[in-house]
């Protein structure tokens, strides 16, 4: 396997420019905010979005932030009440992360938020983040650039360590100054809860804003928590899923992967033909959503290799096809 090389770059006009241009070409760019490194795509490519979840040997997919320059950015990809407005106008730019419900033509991946309906969104303080995004004019997903369960990266070298040359360039903005994740808030129920600690404090929250839930906290809350993989059955398509099939009915759609197809079925959608993992992850939910019509009676789902992201994939294939 050819090793990529790790390219760092200081934080300068060209830097800035090179990583933008190649966030447009779909590639991955580690760059700081902030709260810790971010490792970065197009939050509007599916394929660009799943090749962080490859990078990061993450072993599922869970929401990602998307970052976005400012406020008015921010309301085209969600649902701003006054309680968003009001947080949004107190702490950005800066460490607060807001979970919204998101548009139903948002242009934003459908791996972002994981086949939720809500997305995190989040405008970063940090300079060197304020002006990609300024030069890129598009909102970037980005989690911590480490591999998955390491130690989140407060440094450029940090990201080298942990991710080699998986992100295509490191823009090098110096340490990062809180080195803590963002605070998240959830605000798609009627009382705003805390998922992740943070920066901004439960306690600065509750005294300028009201009731704040915890989420961490077992018992403040009688509401279940939201977080993603936490529910048996999740991500449910309206049609029952028929799993490690190896043929469909006539009156059934299928889901397939590499070749070749198992022939018979109403429509097939296939997450790859050249039965890439990273490929078939940036399909997935989009696949499932064009196959989910009425007029068919299930949805049959060949099997999908159980390493790298197909462990991913088929973890969310299974709790979908779990009964009601």
């Amino acid at each position: 396997m050819t090793i990529r090389p790790v390219t760092i770059r200081p934080a300068s006009a060209a830097a800035i420019g090179e990583a933008a241009a190649i966030l447009g070409d779909g590639g991955l760019v580690a760059f700081p905010t902030e709260t810790v490194y971010g490792l970065g795509a197009d939050g509007r490519n599916e394929q660009a979005v799943a090749s962080i979840f490859a990078a990061k040997n993450r072993p599922q997919f869970n929401p990602l932030i998307v970052h976005v320059k400012a406020t008015d950015t921010a309301a085209v990809y969600a649902d701003f009440d006054d309680r968003a407005h009001a947080l949004a106008a107190r702490y950005w730019p800066g460490p607060l992360t807001l979970v919204l419900p998101r548009h139903t033509d948002s242009a934003l991946s459908l791996l972002v938020s994981a086949g939720l309906e809500t997305v995190a969104l989040r405008v970063p303080a940090h300079p060197t983040a304020q002006a990609l995004l300024s030069t890129f004019d598009g909102p970037i997903a980005a989690p911590s650039a480490n591999a998955s369960g390491a130690v989140s990266p407060t440094r450029a070298e940090h990201v080298a360590q942990s991710l080699g040359g998986a992100p295509d360039l490191i823009v090098d903005g110096g340490p990062c100054p809180i080195g803590l994740e963002s605070t998240v808030i959830d605000l798609s129920g009627d009382t705003p809860r805390i998922l992740r600690h943070g920066a901004v404090t439960l306690e600065a929250l509750r005294r300028e804003f009201g009731p704040v839930d915890d989420a961490g906290t077992p018992g403040e809350t009688a509401a279940p928590v939201k977080s993603p993989g936490m529910l048996a059955r999740h991500y449910a398509t309206s049609l029952p899923l028929r799993l490690e099939a190896s043929s469909a009915d006539p009156d059934e759609a299928l889901l397939a992967f590499g070749e070749p197809v198992p022939p018979g079925a109403a429509k097939i959608e296939n997450l790859s033909p050249a039965g890439d993992l990273t490929e078939a992850a940036a399909n997935l939910f989009a696949m499932l959503r064009a196959l989910d019509l009425p007029q068919y009676s299930a949805i049959a789902v060949v099997p999908i290799p159980d390493r790298g992201l197909g462990r991913a994939i088929n973890d969310r294939l299974r709790r979908a096809a779990l009964p009601p």
